[in-house]
């Protein structure tokens, strides 16, 4: 005696339809659970649909060039009591009863399917997270910490991922160089005189590859602690419960998980016409300092090219930046980017505003690099061009369709507040889900995905994420902006504390800053605010303090700071508004 068992397509991702394009038994045949039966073709990926049980196919109602949907019967198989059983595994689909749905049923066979994935790997994780930057070790870490089986891939030798081996770090090394050459050649002015620096490229090079390697080798020592293992390589979904790594050598292994992390970050964004020419670099290539060319164009005048730019400068390189809008540093304040544009004025060889670089091409004394404004064009030649002109997300790079994850046009993959994208055990977070792209974005999503993989009740409700320029002076906002707020009409009350009247601003020889703050008309509440001086970034985040907390301007002005400090600023910005300010006479305004 044999019982009859529905053969139906199990979930199919988010298509009404799929074409039949093989169909890989035929009625008679003997099958096992999990052997593929026929197999189906999206404008992503192919997929072949599996027998839920071992067992006889007795009918098969399919073709090629056939179309199927979720749920569809597409045949019967004979399950006979003389039969071998099916391999015992925990999650197989047992035959549709009248009290078993068939969406349970279907569900049971997903589960079936991802056991095999799983099973069939090289290697087996109860949590894999694709990408060891700040998001992604953070996830690990945290997944970890929480009593889970963590597995970590991660592309470079060392784990931290563009921002530690490539990107903020080293930068920032390097700002912090150039800001003690400026620091030291200011002091000229009151009294202390230091001689020409003398600079010697590779040595500064290798104090920065050894701020790198301290904090990378941190990590690694972190991993072991939490038995976290590591895998280097490039990873790549193959189905949507296995991952396949190929390391440096060409090796490649297949690891198997319950569930995933996807922390693959961005890649920068290269312009269609750049020739293939070592001294055309984007923002990784720029840290090679060694040796420094006598002349640097900065393509984009955001804030990664006007860090890097800023270190040239400094370091004694002729630079110019040439930007398509009518501005630097898109999306910050006027009154907060003009401080800092004058300085960079003064340092730069060039701004190039509202002008287009149309072409590029190799020469022997530099790169020759075409330009057009509304005077028309021109070409001008530079030792080395950086391309700083914004980043792309990796969502295609990492074969996101074979396990059924959405990506958009832009390369980023959607996600939900708990970072869940369309497949309910992968998560994404970081530069890959979209902007912001920035690292403490990144770090609080690893924590919401790793507490919601584990069970906990988490998600991701920032009201707001600040962003810095470490420039000289930095430049750092948070919350509201005025620029947006009177695009959006907006209703806010600004005050604003000039750091000309700051002891400690003027003590540092830096009177050029300022502190602003937006508030709610009639609450107070505070609503954004922005900083350009000394440490800017570091301050803002007492204002993004503020807006998460839901405090007012009179929270802050009643909050004692330390004194004489530049954090106190932002009080005395508070007290500005309130009208309770005794540092500075400001007039009150008469009320209509």
């Amino acid at each position: 005696m044999s019982d009859l068992q529905p053969i139906r397509i199990p979930d199919i991702g988010d298509f009404d339809s799929v074409d039949v394009i093989e169909v890989l038994v035929s009625v008679g045949d003997s099958v096992e659970a999990e052997e593929g039966l026929i197999t189906l073709e999206t404008d992503k990926a192919t997929m072949d649909i599996p027998a839920p049980v071992a067992g006889t196919v007795t009918a098969l109602t399919v073709s090629v060039g056939d179309q199927v949907s979720e749920g569809d019967v597409i045949g019967e198989m004979s399950v006979g009591a003389s039969e071998a059983p099916a391999p015992a595994v925990e999650s197989q689909a047992p035959p549709a009863t009248p009290e078993t749905p068939a969406h349970d049923q279907t569900q049971k066979i997903s589960e079936a399917t991802a056991a095999a994935a799983i099973k069939d790997a090289d290697a087996r994780t109860q949590m894999l997270v694709l990408g060891a930057g700040p998001g992604g070790y953070a996830a690990a870490f945290r997944a970890a910490d929480l009593g889970m089986e963590v597995t970590l891939i991660e592309r470079y030798e060392s784990l931290g991922g563009v921002c530690l081996n490539v990107g903020c770090i080293p930068s920032k090394a390097l700002l912090h160089a150039a800001k003690v050459i400026d620091e030291a050649e200011s002091m000229a002015d009151h009294g202390i005189v230091f001689g020409k620096p003398e600079i010697d490229s590779a040595k500064l090079g290798e104090w920065k590859g050894s701020v790198v390697s301290r904090l990378t080798g941190g990590l690694s020592q972190l991993a072991k602690q939490r038995k976290v293992k590591v895998v280097h390589g490039t990873g790549r979904f193959v189905s949507p419960n296995a991952v396949a790594v190929t390391d440096h050598e060409g090796n490649e292994q297949i690891i198997g998980f319950e569930q995933c992390i996807i922390a693959a970050g961005s890649a920068p964004i290269r312009l269609p016409f750049e020739p293939d020419d070592a001294r055309i670099v984007d923002s990784t290539g720029a840290l090679q300092i060694d040796p420094l060319p006598e002349s640097l164009l900065v393509v984009g005048g955001g804030i990664i090219g006007l860090e890097l730019g800023s270190v040239y400068a400094t370091l004694g390189v002729a630079v110019t930046v040439v930007e398509l809008t009518s501005e630097l540093m898109p999306g910050a304040d006027r009154d907060l980017v003009r401080p800092l544009q004058k300085r960079l004025s003064s340092m730069f060889d060039d701004i190039l505003l509202n002008t287009k670089v149309t072409g590029m091409s190799s020469a022997d004394g530099g790169v020759e690099v075409s330009f057009e404004d509304k005077n028309g064009t021109s070409t001008r030649q530079f030792g080395k061009v950086l391309v700083a002109v914004g980043r792309r997300a990796n969502g295609e790079k990492i074969d996101a369709a074979a396990a059924g994850v959405n990506v958009d046009e832009r390369g980023q993959i959607p996600v939900d507040k708990q970072m869940r994208t369309n497949v309910p055990h992968i998560f994404a977070i970081g530069d890959i889900v979209g902007q912001p792209m920035l690292a403490h974005k990144a770090t609080h999503e690893g924590h919401v995905a790793a507490e919601v993989a584990a069970g906990e009740k988490r998600f991701f409700d920032a009201r707001v994420i600040p962003s810095v320029a470490y420039t000289d002076p930095e430049v750092a906002w948070v919350g509201l902006t005025e620029t947006d707020a009177k695009r959006d009409g907006v209703a806010y009350e600004a005050a604003a504390f000039p750091w000309a009247a700051s002891g400690r601003s003027l003590a540092m020889g830096r009177d050029e800053g300022k502190t602003k703050i937006l508030f709610e008309p009639g609450t107070g509440r505070v609503l954004g605010g922005g900083i350009v001086g000394t440490s800017a970034g570091d301050i803002i985040g007492e204002i993004a303090f503020a807006i998460e907390m839901g405090a007012d301007a009179e929270d802050l002005g009643l909050t004692i700071h330390p004194h004489p400090t530049l954090g106190e600023t932002v009080g005395l910005t508070a007290e500005a508004y309130e009208g309770t300010l005794t540092d500075l006479y400001i007039p009150k305004k008469k009320k209509h």
